[in-house]
């Protein structure tokens, strides 16, 4: 614990090095750490792992964990990515387990009295100084505010940005180096991949982000009498330290069917799917992990959604097609459930178009024939796979979708075995496609500004295009190619084939010159037919030798140059 980071130690570079090293060779991605210029000698594990091996996938999990709190969370976020992994892998990470040894309690004091600016004692009436949950990133106590208000207060760990911002620098410049350097960083894009890692685990360091989410999802699930969302406490929350409500229950996976005799599921089961539903795909606010550890069934017989860390905004266009989607799966309309995914993904060079769409017909057909049973959360994540698995890279909203929809369901059936998640589908496909056709008041105005520069600059526009017909000077600009490489291209081809036919005509020359008499000959031969021959034998060296040259120069510029949407 009171080890200073040095050269060997586990917080230093080079140890954070040795440990991906020893994590990529152990589970045959030896050409990962060569190209990202690692040292593999030493590791002692050899590159022979097997992708669909279930022992294997554990074994990786496992390490990842092992590894610490970056790992663990890159390994949460992996899961979700099923078009990249297989389904061992994803299996085995999604049950990652964010349980760590909590730190003491005297660090909590200090922390929270550092952040709030005054001593515990004196902000709360009790803090339980035994933590409730401890993780890689903070932990939870239970508290008693003054007044009697019951709370929990989550709190950082001392050491988790230093942890994590030290581990993110090792993971950016290893991703930047294997996407130069190897054919699956090219073909997966480990730098975008871990910017969006990135951007959730910053959004989890921040505390008062999640009292954001807290106050924004209790307002989506307002109307919803069945469910309870805690609400923060914000002169008690700073980026470190969350104040919240304190909610009694079990979890879901606490309480048996016995249990669950008690209590009348069907009512909450249907208001939580219908929650997410309308949540993700008419808000675009996705609770990207609602699992059975963070749904709570409480005394008066609501469930406690708790836990809103992990949280993504799903951008209009993509809320769009997944609900074109699943209205296109619940009409068991494969064709065109394969149209949106195209629209949706991003080919790659082996994407094979015909086959992906008969694979995509064939899943919808076998989900519908489950009738009543059809699960969305499996569905789009068998799509996701099929997607990757024939060169089409769906876009990561999509995988976390489908990953919190298989995690809903987990939950709805372990509530409610009889719940049929089809028919609630159905019902709320429909509504959220009326609702997209409404215009709000923003829209109207907007509109409306648009309709207003467009009348006002009409006229203008229209007599500067009629001017310029009257001129002759009216020009039309179409940028369909790149004119000046074309014209590069076609000026080397030209000149190769120049050169090819003056080395032809030397050749047909020197034979035709062989059968001329003459007193001048060498080895036989008239000695001008042999010097054309050693003219067309070095010009088609010379030729040969040039094609090579400059064709490898061009394909290392273009390497090297990214095109013009790269970092679009």
């Amino acid at each position: 614990m009171g080890h200073r980071p040095g050269v060997d130690s586990p917080g230093s570079s080079t140890a954070r090095y040795a440990s991906l090293a020893r994590l990529l060779l152990r589970y045959g991605r030896s050409d990962l750490v060569r190209g990202a210029g690692l040292d593999a000698r030493g590791t002692g594990v050899g590159d022979d792992a097997s992708q669909d091996d279930p022992v294997t996938a554990e074994a990786f999990a496992a390490d990842l964990e092992r590894m610490g709190p970056t790992y663990t969370k890159l390994g949460q976020l992996l899961s979700t990515r099923f078009d990249l992994l297989p389904a061992p892998y994803t299996e085995a990470l999604s049950r990652l387990q964010d349980e760590v040894e909590p730190f003491g309690y005297e660090q909590v004091e200090e922390i929270i009295a550092a952040e709030l600016g005054a001593d515990v004692r004196h902000l709360f009436e009790h803090l339980d100084p035994e933590p409730l949950a401890a993780a890689s990133l903070g932990q939870v106590h239970r508290a008693r505010m003054v007044g009697g208000r019951e709370v929990v207060v989550k709190v950082q760990r001392p050491d988790a940005r230093e942890i994590v911002r030290g581990d993110m620098e090792t993971l950016r410049k290893l991703a930047g180096l294997a996407d130069r350097g190897t054919s699956a960083g090219r073909k997966y894009g480990f730098a975008d991949l871990l910017d969006q890692f990135e951007h959730s685990l910053t959004a989890e360091l921040d505390y008062e982000r999640e009292a954001r989410n807290l106050v924004r999802f209790g307002e989506l699930t307002r109307r919803y009498d069945r469910l309870l969302v805690p609400q923060p406490v914000d002169d008690l929350t700073t980026s470190r330290v969350l104040t919240m409500d304190y909610v009694e229950g079990r979890k879901v996976t606490d309480v048996g069917p016995l249990g669950l005799t008690d209590v009348d599921t069907g009512p909450i089961v249907e208001q939580l799917f219908r929650a997410y539903l309308q949540s993700i795909l008419r808000e675009g606010f996705l609770h990207a992990d609602p699992h059975p550890g963070n749904l709570l069934l409480t005394p008066d017989g609501r469930l406690g959604i708790i836990d809103l860390g992990m949280v993504a905004h799903v951008p209009p266009r993509i809320q769009g097609r997944v609900v074109r989607l699943l209205a296109a799966i619940s009409d068991d309309n494969g064709e065109q459930a394969a149209r949106v995914l195209a629209e949706m993904g991003q080919p790659l060079e082996e994407y094979d178009a015909a086959a992906f769409r008969e694979d995509v017909t064939r899943l919808v057909s076998e989900a519908v024939a489950q009738g009543p049973a059809l699960q969305a959360g499996s569905v789009l994540v068998e799509l996701s796979r099929i997607s990757g698995a024939h060169g089409l890279r769906p876009p990561p909203e999509m995988s976390m979708i489908g990953k919190a929809l298989l995690n809903l369901d987990q939950s709805i059936l372990h509530l409610d075995p009889d719940f049929a998640p089809a028919e609630q589908i159905r019902d709320n496909v429909g509504e959220i496609l009326r609702a997209g056709l409404r215009t709000s008041t923003g829209d109207l105005v907007a509109a409306a500004l648009d309709t207003k520069e467009f009348t006002s600059q009409l006229p203008r526009r229209a007599n500067r295009i009629l001017e310029s017909l009257a001129d002759g000077t009216l020009q039309v600009k179409v940028d369909a190619l790149d004119e000046e490489r074309l014209h590069t291209v076609l000026q080397r081809v030209a000149n190769r084939l120049t050169l090819g036919l003056v080395i032809a005509a030397t050749i047909i020359g020197a034979a035709m010159l062989i059968q001329v008499p003459t007193r001048h000959r060498f080895l036989g031969y008239p000695v001008i037919a042999m010097v054309l021959f050693a003219v067309a034998v070095l010009g088609g060296g010379a030729l040969a030798v040039w094609i090579v040259v400059t064709d490898r120069k061009v394909a290392s510029t273009e390497r090297r140059t990214p095109p013009p949407d790269a970092g679009a």
